[in-house]
């Protein structure tokens, strides 16, 4: 039998989840404004794959659905259904797709509100909730009784975990696992037999204990982009001492791996003063494309530059994402991808008309 693995984001997509805001979330108050941002998301993704959105209740998905036409979506690319949820982070409440021989396996793990800091019950039922509407109806899900944010773990696709020990190996979330027991579970769930931890790196504001997808990602096998701050910045220290493990990791075959850093984005406060994790690392893969958060500085042309360079033959498309940072994550927490073996189905009649 074929191993099963975690697809590589580079690989090709069926669509993209996106669970959208309501009034019952932290964001409900700032609605008027958050929702272009999420209309901006999602229409770029329908040009480029199916977009699936979950809605609270099927009044919030007729209004989600006239957002994204009037924002210019694929109309035809657009899937509903509708789940209870505490917050918008897709990347951490969303399946974990692993595919073995051709087929697609969804891991439906724990959420927790990134070790108990908030409520997550609600978002770690999403998963479930979607696959008893046979959202995905060809695609088996295997709940998986271990605490697992998908922000905290990159891959290459070929075996390889690229992670921050203080996200994964943490008792407020597994609480008595050793770090041999996490990546022995890692290996049964999502198929890693390479496992690359890093100890460094925090950008200011984020409260997931060091998310890899704020950090640095995989643009191929052999390459990783990173984030950055110059000398002077209270983020610089860990981030340079990230730089220097990355710098010491190898790839499968001993090379050292082909580094690109990522400007940095400058500091970013909210009203009361309290800084936003701005990162350009949390960008988002999909079909011939890369959606890039931007944040209205001279710094942004810079990081279009570095991914166009890393992924040759993608348009890198900009997301304004100032007004998404204020609940302190960015594009790449929202959104959670599904390789092209899964298929995804509406579960709301309105939207097939």
């Amino acid at each position: 039998m074929p191993k099963a693995r975690l697809p590589a984001e580079w690989e090709p997509q069926a669509g993209v989840m996106l669970t959208w805001p309501h009034e019952d979330t932290d964001w409900g108050d700032r609605l008027p404004v958050v929702y272009p941002v999420f209309a901006a998301i999602g229409s770029a993704i329908s040009a480029h794959e199916i977009l699936l959105s979950v809605c609270q209740s099927t009044a919030h998905a007729a209004r989600v659905r006239q957002l994204l036409r009037e924002r210019g979506a694929a109309v035809d690319r657009l899937r509903f259904c509708i789940a209870p949820s505490d917050d918008s982070w897709a990347r951490d409440h969303g399946p974990l797709t692993t595919v073995a021989g051709g087929r697609a396996l969804l891991n439906d793990f724990i959420f927790n509100g990134w070790g108990g800091k908030f409520a997550g019950a609600r978002d770690s039922a999403i998963s479930g909730t979607l696959q008893a509407q046979r959202v995905f109806p060809a695609t088996e899900m295997h709940r998986r009784e271990f605490v697992l944010e998908g922000g905290a773990i990159e891959t290459d696709g070929a075996g390889t975990l690229l992670a921050r020990r203080s996200s994964v190996i943490t008792d407020t979330r597994n609480p008595g696992l050793r770090q041999a027991d996490v990546e022995r579970l890692l290996g049964d769930y999502l198929g890693f037999d390479r496992f690359l931890w890093l100890d460094h790196g925090d950008v200011s504001g984020d409260d997931t204990d060091g998310h890899i997808d704020t950090l640095a990602r995989f643009a191929a096998p052999d390459t990783i982009v990173y984030a950055t701050a110059p000398a002077n910045d209270a983020d610089h220290p860990g981030l340079d001492a990230m730089e220097g493990q990355l710098r010491g990791l190898r790839t499968r075959s001993g090379s050292p791996y082909r580094l690109l850093p990522l400007p940095f984005p400058g500091v970013h406060l909210d009203r009361d003063g309290r800084r936003l994790p701005a990162t350009y690392a949390n960008f988002l893969l999909i079909n011939d494309a890369v959606l890039l958060p931007t944040y209205a500085v001279a710094e942004d042309a810079e990081a279009i530059a570095v991914l166009s360079g890393a992924f040759p033959g993608r348009d890198v498309i900009p997301v304004d994402c100032r007004d998404i940072i204020e609940q302190n994550g960015s594009l790449h927490c929202l959104t959670m991808q599904f390789p092209a073996q899964v298929e995804l189905r509406d579960s709301l009649e309105f939207t097939t008309a």
